[in-house]
Formats: structure tokens, C-alpha cells, sequence
């Protein structure tokens, strides 16, 4: 079954003289979803972006993260394991080349808490489930890792 998804990106850069020189134009962007906010975004700073909006370097990021996220979550049901919190901190290397370049590698930080302490091997074993059954992560030319920290609720 095939899905399908739109994005709307409107370039907001032009200073009155478009792309006449590199330094000449704004590289703000708004991202447009249908019944959604709007998305601010910007190149990096260090390609001359607005540091108060998302870049595409960290909505990949995020999308990575999301992505592994609800995977998890639906492997953690297939499995019996009840997760009563989640939270991750992902990081990526991005190396440059000439006016181009590529991600090296994403990692994933997801800290999960659990309900049963006897199943914390197995919550930590299911990341590899569920990196297997991310979209965005089986998407990309580049390792995923996961440096997954499991922990039981107090109860």
C-alpha cells in the first residue's frame, strides 16, 4: 500500500534583488501542511540562516527520533511492554563537501521508562524491531544507531 504525503515550502528570502549575490537573499522559508502551523524554517547558521528556525538538518533529525518513537512504542505493545515515558535526544554528524555534503550518521539517544522491571532486556532488544520498522530510518543512506537508556517506574 502506497501513502502519499504534500508540503507546501514558500521561500520568504527575497530582498528585493533575489538571488543577485549569496550574501544578497534570506534563506527563511515557511512549511505548509494542510490544517496544520505553520513550520518556520531556515538554512543553519553557518549557511546564513536565522537561528530562531528549524533547518532541515534538524527536522531530519527529528523526523528520525519521531519516526523510531512511535515504531517503539508499537513494538513495546506487540510485546507486552507497558511504557509510561519516552524521551530522546538524537544527534547527528553531517559532513561537508564542496557546496554540498551528507549526513555520516544519526544517533539516537531514546530514554524509556517501563513498568516491569522483568522485561527490561527485552524493551532494551525491541529498538532493533523498531528500527527495522521505521520508514524514515529504512529512507536514509546513512546509520541510525541507538544508544537506548531503559528504566522502571517507581511503583
Amino acid at each position: 500500500m502506497d501513502h502519499h504525503y504534500t508540503v507546501d515550502v514558500d521561500w520568504l528570502g527575497n530582498r528585493g534583488e533575489g538571488t543577485s549575490g549569496y550574501r544578497s537573499y534570506g534563506r527563511d522559508v515557511v512549511v505548509r501542511v494542510g490544517g496544520k502551523p505553520e513550520l518556520a524554517g531556515s538554512a543553519d547558521v553557518p549557511f546564513r540562516g536565522s537561528a530562531d528556525r528549524w533547518n532541515p538538518e534538524e527536522l531530519l533529525l527529528a523526523a528520525l527520533a519521531q519516526c523510531h518513537l512511535l515504531s517503539y512504542l508499537h513494538s513495546a505493545v506487540k510485546h507486552g511492554i507497558v511504557v509510561v515515558d519516552y524521551a530522546d535526544s538524537a544527534t547527528g554528524t553531517m559532513e561537508q563537501v564542496g557546496d554540498g555534503g551528507r549526513f555520516t550518521s544519526v544517533t539516537l539517544h531514546p530514554r524509556i521508562t517501563i513498568t516491569d522491571p522483568t522485561k527490561t532486556q527485552l524493551a532494551q532488544q525491541i529498538h532493533a524491531e523498531a528500527s527495522r520498522n521505521c520508514f524514515i530510518a529504512a529512507s536514509v543512506g546513512f546509520p541510525v544507531l541507538h544508544e537506548p537508556v531503559v528504566t522502571v517506574a517507581a511503583g
